[in-house]
């Protein structure tokens, strides 16, 4: 089976903003990189995957890293940092990491310098998630939103700080650890309101406590479901499309098959972090199986 080199490289950046919930959500970016494809997809067989992620010669697949930007009133609020940029090229090499444009160059590009972020929000804390909201300054690593309160999974924060050996892999301690240091670290548990309007619901299934956050969900209008890695893509919004990178696969099971229903039954607008081509998109039911109606969102203009 053969597949056009175009769906291998990794796409221009361009703004893209919806408004939902009383909040308006840009989809910024932190470049790209690539996991193995059979890891990515599990038990799902290669000749089904295969057509909608196609791989490369070395059977990895290339995922976006997409950070988004909450803005209401006075709040700047940037779901989900990124990778970051403190790799040595040998990581760099092992995970293609592509940095085609930065969290910091796209954030300006919505008219927000990283001073003015007031929140941080991670649905967990995995490297390729919240490695970008610590950076090194000076020969020191600092906070690279020194203004903003970061919010994150207690049980992540635990996980990160002191990872064990299942799980050391997904984890780097520096990228708790500073933000604590510095006083702006807030952990949460179960179902909180972390802002008026912006709740967290600790899962657990991908990883010990990953999060789904809500925009909006308390409020009469609409509602934005930021997926995390969950529903890392629009490919995988079926319940048995679990990845092998989840610890608990009959967790996993439970939780996306309820919250894929609810969002498809409630009509919700999804937000993806990992999905190359698609930001935003309705989980509608079609029979059995569910079907995902993307949303391209407005077109920004770059500000400046």
């Amino acid at each position: 089976m053969s597949f056009s080199p175009a769906s291998l490289v990794p796409p221009v950046w361009e703004r893209r903003s919806v408004e939902i919930g009383g909040w308006r959500i840009s989809a910024l970016c932190d470049g790209f990189f690539r996991l193995d494809g059979g890891s990515m997809w599990g038990v799902v067989p290669a000749n089904l995957w295969r057509t909608m992620t196609p791989p490369a010669e070395d059977n990895t697949i290339l995922l976006a890293l997409r950070p988004f930007l909450a803005e209401r009133g006075d709040e700047k609020v940037v779901i989900e940092v990124g990778i970051g940029d403190r790799w040595e090229p040998k990581w760099r090499d092992i995970y293609h990491i592509l940095p085609t444009t930065t969290l910091e160059d796209t954030l300006r590009s919505c008219g927000v310098e990283p001073e003015e972020v007031t929140h941080v929000v991670a649905s967990h804390c995995h490297w390729d998630h919240i490695g970008a909201q610590v950076v090194e300054r000076a020969g020191r690593l600092v906070p690279r939103f020194p203004n903003a309160v970061h919010h994150a999974p207690r049980v992540e924060v635990e996980m990160a700080r002191q990872p064990d050996h299942a799980r050391r892999g997904s984890y780097r301690s520096e990228d708790v650890t500073v933000i604590e240091e510095h006083g702006l670290l807030r952990p949460y548990e179960g179902s909180v309101e972390l802002l008026d309007g912006l709740c967290a619901h600790v899962l657990g299934g991908h990883s010990d406590g990953v999060a789904l956050l809500t925009l909006g969900e308390r409020a009469d209008g609409d509602t934005a479901v930021f997926w995390a890695d969950v529903v890392p893509t629009t490919h995988h919004a079926q319940p048995p499309y679990i990845m092998a990178f989840d610890i608990d696969v009959v967790r996993s099971f439970e939780v996306r098959s309820r919250w894929l229903g609810r969002a498809a039954d409630e009509g919700w607008l999804g937000v993806f972090y990992h999905d190359v081509d698609h930001a935003f998109g309705r989980i509608r039911r079609d029979g059995r199986r569910y079907a995902v109606e993307t949303v391209a969102g407005e077109l920004g203009v770059p500000a400046g």
